[in-house]
């Protein structure tokens, strides 16, 4: 299948999880893949810096916070906790290192080849990497996003730290203040928290969780005040400055008015991220940047310039591994010749928090906005018989549907598994299932997903267990 002036079929540049799962599948498919990658490892931000070292420290902290609050006492197991930070950080370390290595051996199992370097365009086929040029048939770019920077705040990764800095303090903070109430904040902040840390967020719009349902986004903030979180919202940081190993944060009301300053050890910087188009000289390969930064595609993958493709969060879209990973199996297939498609209604988004709170398609104010009329199925998990027994009552499960045609909208769940029952939810929904169709579906006894069902008896008012 190979063309002679070719050196591949199909060259991916960036091997995080968009980019990883690009190259294998188009290997699987019969072409010629290599992929580039400037650092040591492969799996990118997520695997090495992102959701996975960040779930090894909220595992491991969560069951430090159950043993030390006296959780488990409750249950007749008494323990005494004691932290041994180091070991947590290496058990961390060591699913990175199991999880990278992985990806290797898959590499190397599916004949990828692995350019070791940072890729740049030196044609619309071609691109230098570590100081070798390459000709490719198809270019994948798969560079995903990093930090964004709040302008005139250092992060010295000591004292004022990003999401990576966050996941390797050498020590629990006495009090760390987390810039940003979104998914990362609230995660990297739980950690913190639950290992003894004082954690105030300070989040510039009027509530936490932006992109949320509102209804999820209130019981949230319930649920973090309660775990002892201080919240200030509507509040804009208008500077960090460091004396040693203590921060000053200087913060005003999102509209105005007098500021105050806020004494931390620790700052962490989690306003969001933005897509890595640094250094790719775009430019050689006749590709422009929309006005957020990201390379534009068409439905399948395409950018404006035949052979190159974009997929994950330097294309358009949600920011999040599991979106760029079906992506990079989609773009592969296209470019063998195949139909891959990817559904952007249908992609789940989960904070993995305690609990935790998931949602897949519209919130209930995007759906009365699109559909109009809707109906709206809630059940507690303080109702569900599992939950309860598990001592996790906090939560509900939402179901919106279109009151026409009983159509699945939008599900929104907040419980201790919401991320796992969530998956339920966007195959019903990939499936264009109605309430109704979910309501009849036998669930097992006891379980937390019994709650998914319940909901969607509501949505026609009719829930047994309430």
């Amino acid at each position: 299948m190979s063309d002679q002036t070719y050196d591949y079929d199909v060259l991916v540049i960036g091997s995080g999880p968009g980019g990883y799962v690009a190259a294998i599948r188009a290997a699987q498919l019969g072409l010629k893949t290599a992929c580039a990658e400037s650092c040591e490892t492969l799996g990118g931000t997520c695997l090495n810096v992102g959701c996975i070292p960040s779930k090894a420290l909220l595992h491991a902290s969560e069951l430090f916070d159950e043993a030390a609050s006296g959780k488990l006492a409750k249950l007749g197991i008494k323990v005494t906790a004691e932290l041994d930070l180091d070991q947590m950080h290496a058990q961390r370390r060591d699913a990175v290192k199991s999880l990278t290595g992985g990806i290797e051996f898959l590499f190397k199992k599916n004949k990828v080849t692995w350019l070791k370097g940072h890729a740049k365009f030196t044609g619309t086929d071609s691109v230098e990497v570590a100081g070798q040029t390459v000709r490719a048939k198809n270019i994948v770019i798969a560079t995903g996003s990093s930090v964004t920077p709040l302008p005139g705040v250092t992060v010295d990764q000591k004292v004022v730290v990003d999401s990576t800095g966050a996941l390797e303090l050498p020590k629990v903070p006495e009090h760390l203040v987390v810039i940003g109430g979104g998914v990362i904040g609230l995660e990297l902040g739980s950690v913190w928290k639950r290992l003894g840390a004082k954690v105030t967020v300070v989040e510039y719009l009027d509530q936490i969780l932006p992109g949320f349902d509102g209804e999820v986004r209130k019981e949230a903030n319930k649920i973090f005040k309660k775990q002892g979180f201080e919240f200030k919202l509507s509040t804009k940081v208008t500077g960090v400055t460091v004396q040693g190993d203590r921060a000053s944060v200087a913060v005003e009301p999102a509209a105005g008015g007098e500021g105050e300053t806020i004494q931390a050890d620790a700052v962490l910087v989690a306003i969001g991220r933005r897509p890595n188009t640094d250094g790719l000289n775009l430019e050689a390969a006749g590709l422009q940047l929309n006005k957020r930064g990201q390379v534009d595609i068409d439905h399948d993958f395409r950018t404006s310039v035949s052979g190159i493709w974009a997929i994950g969060d330097v294309a358009p879209g949600l920011m999040l591994a599991h979106k760029a990973e079906d992506e990079g199996i989609a773009v592969a297939e296209n470019i063998a010749g195949q139909h891959g498609i990817v559904n952007h209604d249908v992609v789940p988004s989960v904070v993995y928090t305690s609990p935790e709170f998931a949602g897949v398609g519209l919130s209930e104010e995007a759906a009365r906005e699109k559909v109009g009329e809707i109906k709206v199925g809630k059940f507690p998990m303080l109702a569900n018989s599992r939950a309860k027994t598990n001592h996790e009552s906090d939560g509900f499960v939402k179901i919106i549907a279109d009151a026409k045609t009983d159509r699945v909208l939008g599900v929104w769940a907040i419980a201790s598994v919401a991320g796992t029952m969530i998956a339920q939810a966007a195959q019903a929904m990939e499936f264009g299932a109605t309430s109704e169709d979910i309501a009849y579906t036998c669930h097992a006894h006891p379980t937390h997903s019994e709650a998914i069902k319940e909901a969607a008896m509501a949505v026609t008012g009719k829930p047994i267990h309430i």
